[in-house]
């Protein structure tokens, strides 16, 4: 049902038609500006008009009650501009079809803009415009895109719109530990982020592409950029660099978890800040010489390589899927009794899991110290987890390096940890 509106809210809707036909209108104008004035079936000024017509004839149809108008009024703009445009495609032997549509489009959003929702309309004409004058990216971006690429991104789009949403969410083993849904969406997640690092290794260059696909998955999950990482091993001329990712994942996931330890529950920090940092230092520090040295050393990027392969992706979702189930049931079966065992167990692959069931038991019998100390386990379990998992995805080329950085880390953590806190600040 259409609805009918006050003369101020209809001129300011009909304003933002004619604005929306005239923001495609510069655009459409613009690629023709050359043309001798009377060539074109449609510039800017026809653009605004339409954007108009299409707000008039809503409001027509709003005011007597007859959505018929809308629908005879599309259908008569279609065949006009339509038969205008034909007219022209024949003399110039062009066959594209983008104006007729860009065209029905504006009238469509000018009446959406009178009689719908205006935020949508203008949001549209905006992506319209937009889309319209990216014709060079994107046919650039088509020129150079490959098959493999391709055919990558559709199994992406099918494996998160189509099998995700299917999956229950929800345990359905006894101990809790295997969710179809979590599980599938881990392995979505290491594909998405297999694909961002392609992309961004080939649009930013090897060391640049693997330090941001590295920093920005790790904020979601770093044991999915360190399999992500080991698979493109596989196929990689110098794997060092991706150690080097790796380590970098590796950091951040402890500065993930520092921060969440710091903004919900504070009072554990000083029972494992000075660990965890050391930890981060020395990844960080590993990182940027294996992305350094290896950059020097790198052969040119592989542009036919795959930036994910299904079959590897579903041996590590059933891996993942196993691992998780037998570390519920380890849980189920000796309890909670011994904090850290348990963060240790259940933080191999869910460190964010582990970490804050550990914070709630503040102020439940269970001490700030105990905790931290519960903290680091988790830590020190995800990354044996992630180190494992990088073993079995990736070449010995891979994990060898990134074994050294986190027995590295470890050591000096450990040493950190076993450290007097006072002796730590006293040689500062």
């Amino acid at each position: 049902m259409l609805d009918i509106l006050d003369a101020e809210t209809t001129i300011a809707r009909l304003a933002l038609a004619l604005a929306i036909g005239l923001l495609v209108g510069l655009e459409r104008g613009w690629r023709e500006r050359a043309e001798p004035a009377g060539s074109r079936t449609a510039g800017i000024r026809t653009y605004g008009a339409t954007g108009l017509l299409g707000g008039v004839t809503a409001a027509l149809a709003a005011a007597l009650s007859a959505p018929s108008i809308l629908v005879a009024g599309l259908v008569s703009f279609a065949a006009i501009f339509g038969w205008f445009k034909y007219r022209e495609d024949r003399h110039d032997e062009n066959f594209s079809v983008t104006a007729v549509v860009a065209a029905l489009l504006v009238f469509a959003l000018g009446a959406l803009s009178v009689v719908g929702d205006y935020r949508a309309a203008a949001a549209g004409g905006a992506i319209l415009a937009g889309l319209l004058a990216s014709r060079e990216t994107l046919h650039g971006t088509l020129r150079k895109l490959t098959w493999v690429e391709l055919r990558s991104a559709i199994v992406l789009a099918v494996m998160t719109a189509v099998i995700l949403p299917l999956l229950p969410d929800r345990a359905i083993d006894p101990w809790g530990g295997f969710n179809p849904w979590e599980v599938w969406f881990f392995t979505v997640l290491t594909a998405a982020l297999s694909f961002v690092g392609y992309v961004g290794v080939r649009i930013l260059g090897p060391t640049r592409g693997l330090i941001a696909s590295a920093l920005a998955g790790a904020m979601v999950s770093s044991t999915a950029v360190t399999v992500a990482m080991a698979r493109t091993a596989q196929t990689s001329a110098n794997p060092r660099p991706l150690a080097g990712a790796a380590c970098l994942a590796a950091m951040v996931s402890i500065l993930r978890v520092t921060g969440v330890v710091l903004i919900v529950e504070p009072r554990v920090l000083v029972a494992m800040l000075p660990e965890a940092l050391a930890a981060a230092l020395v990844f960080a520090a590993f990182g940027l010489l294996f992305l350094l040295r290896g950059d020097r050393e790198a052969a040119p990027a592989d542009a036919s390589q795959n930036p994910f392969d299904l079959t590897a992706l579903l041996l590590f979702a059933l891996l993942f899927a196993v691992v998780s189930t037998a570390s519920a049931a380890v849980v189920g079966q000796f309890g909670a009794g011994s904090l850290v065992a348990t963060s240790a167990v259940s933080g191999t692959f869910d460190v964010d899991v582990s970490v804050l069931s550990a914070l709630r038991l503040l102020g439940q019998g269970v001490v700030a110290a105990t905790i931290g100390q519960a903290v680091l386990a988790a830590l020190a379990a995800n990354a044996v987890g992630r180190l494992s998992l990088a073993i079995a995805a990736g070449p010995a080329s891979f994990w060898v390096p990134y074994l050294g950085a986190t027995l590295a880390a470890a050591a000096v953590g450990f040493a950190v940890y076993l450290a007097p806190l006072d002796a730590l600040l006293s040689g500062m």
